[in-house]
Order: structure tokens, then sequence, then C-alpha cells
């Protein structure tokens, strides 16, 4: 037996893809991490190539994947308790970092207990697998992220148990809420915080007023979901994400450690209840091996920055050079979208524009995220630019000069 036969169907459907325009580009291979060094933040080099690169496509908002705390933290628990967890958390593969970091992510996001799973992705799906039951409707913004999408989708609910509402759209958020049949028990609106392709972020706090005025007509509520994973340490006065910005907390949050505390794994907050029930229910968090002790311990010490002056410090940073590139954007007559958050899309409108100005930007060292028809539709065409506080002025006025030069 052989895989020939799978393999040249599966080359076909590889074909469709790369025919569409929907095949990812082939990855590069980052070899090299140059230390920042006078006004130059950062700079990486990528296999084959002999450019050193700005990365404006990095979720690391405040640069701490190499801060001596983080980095320490990581190393000692690792020779405190080895490399993995040797099992799934219920048989024995829970270790001091795992519940130290659970309780610190619960209060930082100001909920009283809190599960981490290995990535936001998996947190969404066993959020959802753990909430639903047979009279559970889903109702979600239409620009959410893939893996609220797919967790909608893996709960087995009647699709005359979901709806979706207009991107942002709080009359459309309460026309789904109306349709809501009167044998639902429980009723779920998720959407993300910071909306990642786009930067703009949800209006929680109108959010949760509609869900308040709906909340009689269901035996177990509306219950508010933010996924905060670009908005959390990234966002707000404190770095609180979404909700400290926006005012307002919804009843569960969702997030990761992968983007701004620059390491790795999600959580999943809320009530004690909720968080039992996600042990006992999450197959993402019951079947898999947790995160490892360094993971957690880094993850922790990162919050903890985050939470002390030198992290405000950063966060203080990050505002003022995101702050340069848009202004610098608006003072070229590009369009973006407005926001304060680090994520800075450049509406192009045009797909051969989108490439040729990646392509020039990445032959001058910079590397970006370009979003493309059918990928987006035809006229929505963006590239997107995420600035990080290890991002100098000088960098960012060095990027600027190079899209005014091949915009002109």
């Amino acid at each position: 037996m052989s895989t020939n036969k799978l393999d040249n169907s599966l080359k076909s459907e590889l074909d469709v893809l790369a025919s569409e325009g929907r095949a990812k580009i082939p990855e590069r291979v980052i070899t090299a991490c140059i230390p920042a060094k006078g006004e130059k933040g950062p700079r990486y080099k990528l296999e084959g190539s002999d450019n050193e690169f700005i990365r404006l496509n990095s979720n690391s908002y405040l640069s701490l994947s190499f801060h001596r705390e983080v980095v320490k933290a990581a190393d000692e628990a690792t020779h405190a308790f080895g490399v993995g967890p040797g099992a799934v958390r219920f048989i024995d593969g829970t270790f001091t970092p795992h519940a130290r970091l659970e309780e610190r992510i619960a209060a930082f996001v100001q909920k009283p207990a809190a599960k981490i799973f290995n990535s936001a992705y998996t947190s969404n799906c066993g959020l959802a697998l753990s909430i639903s039951n047979k009279k559970t409707h889903w109702i979600g913004d239409q620009l959410n992220h893939n893996s609220i999408i797919r967790a909608m989708r893996i709960t087995n609910i009647p699709s005359a148990n979901k709806g979706i509402f207009r991107h942002n759209d709080m009359d459309d958020l309460k026309r789904c809420l109306d349709e809501v049949s009167p044998e639902i028990e429980r009723v779920v609106v998720v959407f993300d915080g910071i909306f990642s392709m786009r930067g703009d972020y949800a209006p929680i706090s109108e959010i949760v007023e509609i869900c308040k005025a709906y909340d009689h007509k269901f035996k177990d509520g509306v219950i508010t979901v933010v996924d905060d994973s670009h908005g959390i340490g990234a966002y707000g006065d404190t770095g609180r994400g979404t909700p400290e910005y926006a005012g307002a907390w919804p009843d569960i949050v969702v997030g990761t450690f992968g983007k701004a505390f620059g390491v790795n794994g999600g959580f999943i907050a809320g009530s004690p209840t909720v968080i039992e029930s996600v042990r006992q229910k999450a197959d993402t968090y019951i079947y898999t091996n947790p995160l490892s002790a360094a993971d957690c311990a880094a993850a922790t010490a990162a919050i903890d920055i985050c939470d002390s002056d030198e992290g405000l410090e950063r966060l203080a940073h990050l505002k003022t050079v995101t702050a340069r590139f848009r202004k610098g954007l608006d003072d070229l007559g590009l369009e973006s979208i407005p926001g304060p958050h680090p994520v800075v899309p450049l509406m192009v409108r045009d797909t051969a524009k989108t490439h040729d100005l990646v392509r020039n930007l990445y032959e001058n060292g910079v590397l970006v995220v370009g979003l493309t028809f059918p990928v987006v539709p035809k006229g929505d065409e963006t590239i997107r630019f995420q600035i990080n506080a290890c991002h100098t002025k000088a960098d960012i006025d060095h990027v600027l000069g190079l899209i005014s030069k091949f915009t002109a």
C-alpha cells in the first residue's frame, strides 16, 4: 500500500488553491536574531537572503520574548521541572507553574478563575464544547477569527441555533437576539476584542448593555465572550486589553500568551463554575499535554512585567510609535482604518499593487503581510503592519520612507 492515489488527489486540490490565489507562500526560515543597536531595533536574518529584516508582521507587541526576566524564568523552570510535563493535566501533568499562571492571568483580566491551553485556538474550541447544549444559541460577529467560527461549528448545534451580525453593527446584533427561538435556554454572544486584520475593536460596552436587556428572556441568560488575543497586554491604559479600553468586561475572556506577552499558549477566564466545566468537558484541554513548565513560568514573568512600571513604559512607547506610523500614512495621503491599536492596515485596494508593495518592502528588508483577492473581496486588498515596542522612531521613519517611495 502507498499514498500515491491520495497524493494525486491532494495535489489536484492544492493546485486549485494555487490557481485561486489562496495558497500560502513557502514558509521562510529565520536563521538569526540580531539585537537592537543604536537607533535600530532588532533585525532578523532569513534563510536564502543576505538582508537584515525589520519585522512588521509580528504579534509580539510588547517585545518580551528576549526579555532577560522572561528567559530566566523559562530556564529556571526547565531545570526544576524538565522540558515537558509527561502527561495530560488530570493524570498528574499539572506542575506548580501551571497553577501559578492560571492564578496570575485570572487576576490580570479581573476574573476569579482561569484555565490555560496550548493556544487561543484550542481555548475557543474547548470553551464551545464546555458551555453548549442542545438548547444553546450562538451569535457571532461577521468578522470573527477562524478559531471562533470553528468553535461554533464543533458544537454540532443546528444552523438555526446560530446567528451572525454585521461587523460591529449593534442594530444587527439586536436583530439576531430578537430571532432566537423562545425554546432556547442559553445564548452565547462571541466576538473578537481586536479584529486582527483591521485593527479596529468591538464596542464591548454597547454589546454588554444590549445583552443585559435580553438576559431575562432565557433560562441561562445571555453570556458574552470576548477573544481578546490581540488586545491583552497591548491595549488599554494598563494593557488589560479591549475590555479596559472599552470600559466593560464580558462574562468570559479568551486570550493568548503568544502575542503581547511573547511566549506561548492560550487561556479562558471566567467564573469558577465555567472553568470547572472547561476542565471536565473541553476535549482540547483534557486529551493533550499542557504547556511546558518553561512556557508557564515565562508567561507569568511576562504578565508581571506588563503589570510593572517597565511594562507601562513599553506600552507608552508602543502607543507613541504606533501613532507615529499612523500619522505618517495620513501625511502620505494613504488610507487606513482609524484606531490606536498597533495593528495598522494600509488599504491598497488593488491586488497587483499590493503584491508589488509587499515585494518591494521585502527586497528592502521589511516583512509585512499582504491580503489580496480572493482572501479578501476585490477592493479590500490590504497590507497589515504590526508595530511592536522594539521598533524605534528611526525604524518607523525608515519604513514610511520606503512606503512613500513605492506609492508615489
